[in-house]
């Protein structure tokens, strides 16, 4: 029973999921080729002006909307835009009330919310959820990974390549190739051409495998010590 249960829910899964052949897919603007979005959904409304990439991915229960509401006319242009390879994990949220942009291969852990809305309270007499909420655009470069829990908020600028921490809280504009963490978010590390990473990383660089090297190889290196592991790393190949 327990297998038959579990091949049902798999076959739900596969079944359930959104992509650009299956007929859920013809709903949003656009849906690259090899995009899935795994079933089961989370909230998801606006898709005439959702436009997603190819090759992303977007796991269980993320929830992806455009517009305040469902049914509303937003006119011609894309308001949630995902670029190639982008992978939002499960459980997260993009709220684009206002245009939110995604740059290609950027990579999102669980539960990261983004948002281009708050709420604001000019009035102290009337109730907050009651007031109408400010909205300003989000934009997150290509190649950035966004750590679990974290909260992107409106007219975010978010750089190139950037780390942002995990429970990190983003708001204003985060330069390219930094890293930056905490509530509100700062920049706790950051490259730049001249100075490399400042302050410097506490792990060495990876080593580059020399060329030539098989996978035969590589299996044979794995089960050395490290001291003859680096010796031979620095061999040149074919030696």
């Amino acid at each position: 029973m327990q297998r038959a249960v579990h091949a049902g829910w798999s076959w739900v899964q596969r079944t359930g999921s959104v992509t650009a052949e299956r007929p859920g897919g013809f709903r949003f603007g656009s849906i690259g080729v090899g995009t899935r979005l795994a079933f089961p959904l989370g909230t998801v409304f606006g898709e005439p002006w959702i436009h997603l990439g190819a090759h992303c991915i977007v796991g269980e229960q993320v929830t992806l909307t455009a517009g305040l509401m469902p049914d509303l006319d937003l006119g011609p242009d894309p308001i949630l835009r995902l670029g190639d390879g982008v992978v939002l994990g499960r459980g997260s949220h993009v709220i684009a009330d206002t245009t939110v942009t995604i740059g290609s291969d950027c990579y999102f852990g669980p539960y990261v919310y983004v948002t281009s809305t708050n709420h604001s309270y000019d009035d102290p007499h009337e109730p907050i959820g009651k007031q109408w909420p400010r909205m300003e655009p989000v934009e997150i470069g290509p190649g950035c990974w966004i750590g679990t829990g974290a909260v992107i908020l409106p007219g975010a600028r978010v750089g190139r390549n950037v780390v942002v921490a995990a429970g990190a809280v983003v708001r204003g504009t985060v330069p390219d190739h930094a890293v930056v963490a905490g509530a509100p978010a700062r920049v706790v590390r950051r490259w730049t051409p001249d100075e490399g990473w400042q302050p410097p990383l506490r792990s060495p660089a990876p080593v580059p495998i020399p060329d030539g090297v098989t996978s035969d190889q590589l299996v044979a290196l794995s089960e050395l010590d490290e001291e003859t592991v680096a010796k031979l790393t620095r061999l040149e190949p074919g030696s």
